[in-house]
């Protein structure tokens, strides 16, 4: 009996229509078009305006696009895995909802939490139930509302997020597609360089915590920057190392979209040529966990079955990793 791996076989993609563009930013906070752009590579970002939709609203969009793409029957998922760093509400679980609104009436549910690389983790989780030939269809959605902790008088935060959802269904696979190995890794170290003060245990939510605006995002952007790059990079030259593989080898670069120059400095370290460098920050900005799945599916038409795909994130915490995954699907 051959062993079972864990394959991507439908992807699914959601942004909200509201277009926030850097032209639009320059009359809320001093900055411009050029400063961003060459700092991040970001030209516009996409919010979800629209009053009591949260980051479920986004997931649920995700999920529907993956079932219309894929011709899924929601009845049929065994597992929900929701990938957020910005739930609904606390203590309700905001993966149990979308899977009921979705129509996955015979799964569980429960969300993942690792900021900005909740969606990689989600990706090592989601293998991890399929290769134990328990589960047959799990949907790995990421998708955060951004927009809700950002403060869009802060120039060091509002240029850079963007609100998204993305989903991924995997499978078990037989032919040896799907996940091959990963690399993941975290460390305390960042947990007073990006982070949000209030509406934790710690310090729970108050008047004062409020009028301090304690609970918008807060991010030292160099120091972040810095572990950002050696730690992306890091992780994907390893698992190229372990795994045998040279540029040649590499297909795909599916790199967390927080800074262009951070997925250059990735692709550089990994010696790709820039075609293989799969890029939309300029279009969606930092959505945290969907920026993964929104690659996939904006550029699924791309991929070819066989193809070999190195995925590399780094987020707040600090959380990052790399993982290598043959993709197993040609589209039609």
């Amino acid at each position: 009996m051959s062993k079972i791996t864990a394959a991507i076989t439908a992807v699914g993609g959601y942004v909200p229509d509201y277009v926030l563009s850097n032209q639009v930013l320059e009359t809320l906070v001093d900055t411009n078009d050029e400063w961003i752009t060459t700092r991040t590579g970001i030209k516009e970002r996409r919010l979800l305006k629209e009053q009591g939709k949260g980051t479920s609203y986004l997931a649920i969009k995700a999920a529907q696009d993956l079932f219309k793409r894929g011709n899924i029957n929601p009845a049929e998922i065994d597992l929900v895995i929701m990938a957020t760093a910005t739930p609904d509400m606390p203590v309700a679980t905001t993966g149990v909802y979308v899977a009921t609104q979705i129509g996955a009436v015979n799964a569980f549910a429960y969300d993942l939490s690792a900021a900005c690389s909740s969606f990689l983790y989600g990706m090592s989780t989601a293998a991890a139930y399929i290769e134990s030939g328990r589960y047959k269809k799990v949907l790995l959605i990421g998708a955060d509302k951004m927009s809700s902790i950002i403060d869009y008088t802060d120039r060091a935060t509002c240029i850079i997020f963007g609100d998204g959802g993305g989903a991924v269904l995997f499978e078990p696979n037989n032919e040896g597609l799907g996940l091959q190995d990963e690399f993941l890794r975290s460390d305390g170290i960042g947990r007073e360089y990006l982070k949000i003060d209030a509406g934790g245990s710690i310090l729970p939510a108050s008047k004062q915590t409020v009028e301090n605006s304690q609970h918008f995002v807060f991010q030292d952007g160099k120091t972040v920057f810095k572990y950002a790059v050696s730690g992306m990079a890091d992780v994907s030259d390893k698992i190229m190392q372990r795994n045998n593989l040279t540029k040649e080898d590499i297909n795909w670069l599916i790199a967390h979209q927080a800074n262009k120059r951070i997925i250059d400095a990735t692709a550089s370290r990994m010696e790709l040529d820039e075609e293989k460098v799969l890029v939309n920050i300029h279009k969606y900005g930092n959505t945290t966990s969907a920026t993964l799945p929104l690659l996939l599916s904006d550029f699924e038409h791309k991929f070819k079955k066989g193809d070999n795909l190195i995925f590399a994130a780094f987020g707040g915490g600090f959380t990052w990793g790399s993982i290598y995954l043959k993709w197993a699907y040609n589209k039609q």
